[in-house]
């Protein structure tokens, strides 16, 4: 337990001025609205504050500190470390701050701090205008852009965090603040990147880019022969123009329609190609890796929200999630990464993802969630259901991050990992990005209030 045994006159205090909903062990649908995408995380609020607007936030913020209960920020519920719960503390829950408001003559958006990617990217393709969210639309708007915000069109667009004008945000002890490059200058590079160590965010402007025509490629092979696809997929990538994204995956084939039946269930190697632009285009940049012979193949226009959607993994599996950030990718490294995939957890949606940076990612300002000289991202994706399966798929992501540790360029993309150790955290940001950061947090929150996310401790 992590806060006081509270009685219940002190929620009713607390729900008379506050104008959303308090959700407490005793209501009928508070495991609903407790659960998260992680199953492995079960950790048990005494309250979950549904946060109608920033004044609810800095109520429960001051209800929280005066009751010695710790608090944990949930939008989309995504993180795999679990910063977005707290056991028998209080959680800000700011998915009623969901709306998305487009302006598309100046290309911006302001999005509510609850929103997730699919309220987003729904709202911005009607006009032909997108940013760089995550993978899967079901993630948080917030949490994915100020941990730095990697997602499929990056090389062509930039992080999440490197497309953000500002953050409206409640602090520690209460204040609404904003943050840009005008305002709190600061505080807004610390939110590239820093997470949610710094208060609560309500609200954040988007630059919005236009994306009239965007198209994807999803080619699969047996497992046996993805070392030869890799190593056409890296030099592929290596020449890329910045309108390619994707990544390179071995999974489980799932049963579609355009899955041969003998991949059906089986470990297979998938390319996952993203295009900002139309299928004529994305069929002669991937013309090497359709001339290896993908059993399975789809290549077609498509929305780039309806892309998103089309990749949500269903919530309530076990999660294990970690990463390792290469600036080289010779033979050798190929060769061990698609060596440990047949130590996958299958079937299941596990995935042992190869992610390319570079392009307009390699680009981008020096923010400190991101070293800007990474060019690959070895990323284990654990999703299972057994609990007897957790050591075996545990052991497989670490033991594919110890594979990669010869050639690892040192930092982390720290969405991508649960609670590694305070170490991971600082080779996140960089040593000298840590200390700025620090300073910033004794600035906004000396107190350390807001400590489940990778944690910033506040500089003395």
């Amino acid at each position: 337990m992590t806060g006081n045994l509270l009685e219940p006159t002190s929620v009713s205090a607390l729900s008379e001025r506050f104008t959303g909903r308090l959700v407490t062990r005793a209501d009928a649908d508070y495991e609903d609205v407790r659960s998260v995408f992680n199953a492995m995380l079960t950790a048990r609020p005494q309250v979950i504050a549904q946060c109608a607007d920033p004044r609810d936030v800095a109520a429960a913020i001051e209800f929280a500190r005066a009751n010695g209960l710790e608090i944990a920020v949930r939008s989309g519920g995504h993180s795999v470390a679990g910063s977005c719960l707290t056991d028998g503390g209080l959680v800000i829950d700011t998915r009623p701050m969901s709306e998305v408001t487009v302006d598309p003559a100046l290309s911006i958006a302001r999005v509510g701090g609850g929103a997730s990617w699919g309220d987003f990217d729904r709202a911005t393709q009607p006009f032909g205008l997108a940013t760089t969210g995550g993978r899967v639309s079901t993630t948080g708007v917030a949490g994915l852009t100020l941990g730095g915000g990697s997602g499929w069109i990056e090389r062509k667009f930039g992080l999440s965090c490197d497309n953000l004008l500002s953050v409206e945000l409640v602090t520690a002890d209460g204040r609404e603040v904003t943050a840009s490059e005008e305002e709190n200058p600061e505080l807004f590079w610390a939110l590239h990147g820093g997470g949610g160590n710094f208060g609560v965010a309500t609200a954040l402007t988007f630059r919005l880019h236009r994306l009239p025509e965007f198209s994807m490629a999803l080619l699969l092979w047996p497992a046996d022969e993805g070392r030869a696809v890799a190593g056409v997929y890296r030099d592929l990538l290596a020449g890329a123009p910045d309108e390619a994204g994707g990544g390179l995956l071995y999974l489980t084939g799932p049963p579609e329609e355009f899955v041969p039946e003998q991949l059906v269930g089986r470990l297979c190697c998938g390319v996952l190609v993203t295009y900002v632009g139309g299928e004529a285009a994305l069929r002669e940049f991937i013309a090497p890796l359709l001339a290896t012979g993908p059993r399975g193949q789809v290549v077609t226009d498509i929305g780039y929200a309806d892309l998103q959607c089309m990749l949500d993994d269903p919530p309530g599996y076990r999660n294990y999630w970690s990463d390792e950030n290469l600036r080289a990718l010779p033979d050798e490294a190929l060769d061990r990464f698609c060596e440990r995939a047949a130590d996958m957890v299958v079937p299941s949606p596990s995935q042992h993802a190869l992610l390319p940076w570079g392009g307009a990612v390699a680009r981008g300002a020096d923010w400190p969630g991101f070293d800007r000289r990474t060019t690959w991202a070895v990323h284990p994706l654990g999703l299972w259901e057994d609990p007897a399966d957790d050591d075996r798929a545990i052991a497989w992501a670490r033991n594919l991050r110890a594979d990669m540790r010869p050639w690892a360029a040192g930092d982390v993309y720290l969405n991508f990992i649960g609670d590694e150790g305070t170490d991971r955290v600082i080779a996140g940001y960089g040593e000298q990005n840590y200390g700025r950061l620090a300073r910033v947090k004794a600035e906004f929150d000396p107190d350390n209030v807001f400590h489940r996310w990778h944690n910033v401790l506040p500089a003395r």
